[in-house]
């Protein structure tokens, strides 16, 4: 097993930073600080593994994720909703995941192979088992699943047939088959269970393993699809929170860290860090909307 060590990759302190993006066509990334209601890009100098903020994007309530289309237009969860911006920065709303008044909000997010977005809820009571995973497909929106404690992390197989879930509060990374010319899904099982801290966002790498953030553990995991563990990368922040790969190349590995539940705060937490990595990322699909 491999044991790493990731560097600080920018100065700013986020409150939950979560959900990177990397976005090819304009080589950009995209990240969000959750409470604060912030959509963030940055660019990336892959030889220093450095990040630079670049722009800022605010919404008057929380940000659980956000994705980009092929021209640049994203799409962003917000508490309820989801939300298009086109390059304009005019913000039009897609659809109402979540009804009024439930005490949940939108979290982690991310496209399938066909570039539908998906996206999962998490409770801001102490309801357990009613949050949902959706994906939009064109106007409408489809339940995958409506029993999770937190819905989090989402990463595909290299070839697009398999979709895997995190639940972060049981600690479970699911597994079920998936089409994606049609969304069709099948039976979802439990690909594994983290027991060490809680798994929480999550991406794949070309040869189908897969990268999962611990919360609680201050890493990010490196896994087999049945759980093996591979590696760390260690960050010195205790709620580490995503991860994704980035860069021309797809083998630098973009964390986020929150401060979010730290009664106190070492220097690592709430900040950007980057890692090589020794197997490339697999590009993340567009959004199609």
């Amino acid at each position: 097993m491999t044991r790493t060590t990731a560097r600080p990759a920018a100065p700013d302190v986020h409150a939950l930073g979560e959900g990177p993006v990397w976005d090819p066509a304009r080589q950009r990334l995209l990240w969000v600080d959750i409470v604060a209601g912030v959509v963030h890009e940055g660019a990336l100098d892959a030889a220093t593994g450095e990040i630079t903020p670049t722009a800022r994007h605010t919404f008057g309530t929380t940000v659980g994720a956000v994705a980009v289309a092929e021209d640049g237009e994203l799409i962003v969860a917000e508490q309820a909703v989801l939300t298009r911006v086109d390059l304009a920065g005019r913000r039009t709303e897609l659809a109402r995941v979540l009804p009024p008044g439930r005490r949940s909000r939108l979290n982690d997010g991310a496209v399938d192979p066909a570039g539908r977005f998906l996206v999962g809820s998490l409770p801001q009571d102490d309801r357990q088992g009613e949050e949902v995973l959706v994906r939009l497909d064109g106007e409408r929106v489809t339940v995958l699943d409506a029993d999770l404690t937190v819905s989090n992390g989402l990463a595909w197989s290299p070839a697009g047939d398999v979709l895997y879930s995190v639940d972060t509060a049981s600690g479970v990374v699911w597994a079920r088959g998936y089409d994606p010319a049609d969304g069709a899904t099948g039976t979802r099982e439990q690909a594994f269970t983290v027991t060490e801290g809680k798994p929480d966002g999550m991406c794949a790498d070309a040869e189908g393993n897969l990268w999962v953030a611990n919360w609680g553990l201050g890493r990010v995991e490196h896994r087999t699809p049945s759980g093996e563990l591979l590696g760390t990368i260690e960050t010195g922040a205790p709620h580490t929170s995503s991860v994704c790969f980035a860069g021309p190349a797809l083998d630098t590995l973009v964390i986020t860290t929150a401060v979010q539940g730290l009664t106190e705060p070492g220097p690592a937490s709430g900040r950007l860090f980057t890692a090589r990595a020794d197997v490339p990322g697999l590009p993340l699909p567009y959004w199609r909307p």
